[in-house]
């Protein structure tokens, strides 16, 4: 899923580059929308690595 987070990052930074509104915003919001997934995994990788070590 990283992958596809860079992949609509830089269609979105040509995109805005190039001056097409709509399809900088589109791939905009999905890059945010993974980033938000990724920053939960993250957290709830944490958490159960910390609980895991717990025991």
């Amino acid at each position: 899923m990283l992958y596809w987070a860079l992949i609509f990052l830089v269609v979105a930074l040509i995109a805005g580059a190039l001056g097409f509104g709509g399809i900088a915003g589109a791939s905009a919001g999905i890059a945010q929308i993974l980033f938000y997934i990724f920053l939960a995994l993250l957290a709830i990788s944490l958490i159960m690595g910390l609980l895991r070590r717990s025991r």
